[in-house]
């Protein structure tokens, strides 16, 4: 059952992990615990250990241990704190791949590019990241080997290391969201005193040198490729962090890597995960990664990293929940029951430019069936951001099994589970990384046609090398790759988010779009932290 993982996480909240916290952010997160208890009363056997190791996984899923309406940061609403939700915005509104509607407080300045230091959503977002920064490095200190002799017996030592190996790869993932999203920002690890000393302040390649090396490490401490429960991270998943992480190296520090990028992308391609080639009564087969069972194979075997959502058992009014309801009409029962009898909220759509890509310049719609938009009562224009039926609907989350069962029903939560890392995304990393002369443009273009042939059901889809420049990548990557959350990277580091090279509906609170101030690929450091750390330094621009 995929909720192995998380069974019994609703049941416990930690004040080990909430007393953790040590960085300067802390003063808008909820310390208080639920349940006094100390730490050899929580880290009691294996059994202690993986709850809270569920906890960390949890942390990217839910907003909070004790059901969908509460969170584990305070200062924001708690459905919208979730680190899924927002991470997903950050990367995904301020793009040309998606637009909302409501006004909520700091919401639209996603996709104007207009935010600031006191944007009440960014502090959300930066909260959550060192939030669960601090629940892993507790989990890390607790379970140092000194700890684990003395509270495990014989070979479960071992697997308890396994268990600390995947929580420093999640403090990790956390770490490469601050450098993406804010470049710089506080250090703090296990080795940190609890209430001691403000963090100190570190710069973005001091923060990429951290992840890098940890990330290196964990390529051989963490369970080899394929031989972890389903929803555990295993090695491919660390060797595809690090490709990820080398693929933005000249952004980041402005040395590129893209051969050590080739090089850990084409070992998780080579680590056993399969593309999904079959489709199902509801869906094609690409389609078949974005559905309800997404958790049994065929799309178990392409999906490395998933973070698990389910109906009953894992509730949040992020994550899968937010993209499948988020992005439904309210009054539309035909759009209703095709996502899965989920209720809409009538929030999320794409524009133009995303749909644009999937036809071809005369017109004549492409049979790629990775494009996949609901139209009825939707207008392609947007003239207005806050009206829902102006923007294309997006249905590539659907609350359904593969054979076609809505799950949404009176609860109304969702079962998709979210890719954080696909084996698609491998492939075109590697083509990217070839075609900046990392890698072998043979073996990118077989990757290339591998996921087209998937797409268009077959060779009509294949491109020559000529025609594999990085342009077409960048495109293919938002036809393959749309709403997963890589997007704002993506542009970023083809030198097209801020400037005019590339202009979508409304970038930059213009309905034709305008270019911004280049300070804007870094959001900033919240004012917040910036008063009560010292250390800090505010990010240029703001």
């Amino acid at each position: 059952m995929k909720n192995n993982l998380y069974r019994g996480l609703t049941a416990l909240t930690l004040s080990t992990a909430l007393l953790g916290l040590s960085t300067s952010c802390t003063k808008d997160l909820d310390q208080t615990p639920k349940y006094e208890l100390s730490p050899d009363k929580v880290y009691v056997g294996l059994n202690g250990y993986k709850q809270v190791l569920a906890k960390l996984y949890g942390g990217f899923a839910l907003s909070g241990s004790n059901g969908p309406d509460s969170g584990d940061i305070t200062g924001i609403d708690a459905g919208t704190s979730n680190y899924l939700r927002q991470l997903w915005s950050a990367q995904e509104i301020t793009t040309d791949e998606a637009v909302i509607a409501w006004n909520d407080p700091g919401l639209q300045d996603w996709h104007n590019l207009n935010w600031d230091s006191n944007n009440p959503l960014i502090r959300g977002l930066y909260n959550r990241c060192y939030y669960q920064i601090a629940t892993c490095n507790e989990f890390i200190r607790e379970s140092a080997d000194d700890k684990l002799g003395s509270r495990l017996a014989g070979a479960e030592v071992a697997q308890g290391k396994v268990f600390r190996a995947e929580a420093r790869f999640l403090r990790a993932v956390s770490y490469s969201h601050i450098i993406d999203l804010f470049g710089n920002g506080p250090f703090v690890t296990e080795a940190n005193e609890i209430g001691g000393a403000a963090p100190q302040y570190y710069t973005r390649k001091q923060l990429y040198d951290f992840v890098e090396s940890e990330l290196l490490a964990l390529t051989t401490e963490l369970a080899p490729a394929r031989t972890n429960e389903y929803g555990r991270i295993d090695q491919a998943a660390a060797h595809g962090y690090l490709a990820r992480l080398y693929l933005n190296a000249g952004v980041y520090t402005g040395t590129p890597q893209f051969a050590k990028a080739a090089d850990e992308a084409k070992k998780v391609v080579d680590s056993g995960y399969t593309l999904v080639t079959a489709a199902s009564p509801a869906s094609s087969a690409y389609g078949r990664n974005f559905l309800a069972d997404n958790n049994l194979p065929p799309a178990a075997n392409e999906i490395i990293w998933p973070v698990i959502f389910d109906v009953s058992r894992v509730q949040s009014y992020g994550g899968t929940t937010f993209l499948v309801n988020g992005a439904t009409s309210g009054v539309d029962g035909a759009w209703q029951r095709y996502v899965g009898q989920s209720t809409g909220w009538g929030g999320l759509r794409t524009t133009s430019a995303l749909v644009d890509k999937f036809f071809l310049a005369g017109g004549d719609t492409l049979k790629d069936t990775r494009g996949r938009f609901w139209t009825p009562g939707q207008t392609l224009a947007i003239n207005d951001l806050s009206q829902f039926t102006q923007g294309l609907g997006v249905t590539k989350y659907r609350n359904i099994t593969s054979a076609g069962v809505g799950q949404g029903g009176p609860q109304n939560f969702s079962s998709v589970d979210f890719p954080m890392l696909r084996l698609s995304d491998m492939m075109l990393t590697y083509a990217e990384a070839a075609i900046e002369g990392g890698g072998s443009r043979a073996t990118a273009l077989e990757y290339v046609n591998q996921l087209r042939a998937r797409a268009f059901k077959g060779s009509t889809g294949a491109i020559t090398d000529a025609q594999m420049t990085k342009q077409f990548i960048l495109d293919e990557r938002a036809r393959e790759l749309h709403w997963e959350g890589t997007r704002r990277t993506d542009l970023i580091r083809h030198n097209q988010f801020t400037t005019a090279t590339y202009l979508w509906p409304w970038k930059g609170g213009v309905a034709a779009g305008r270019s911004v101030d280049v300070y804007r690929s870094l959001f900033p450091i919240p004012s917040s932290d910036i008063t009560v750390n010292p250390n800090l330094k505010q990010n240029p621009g703001y």
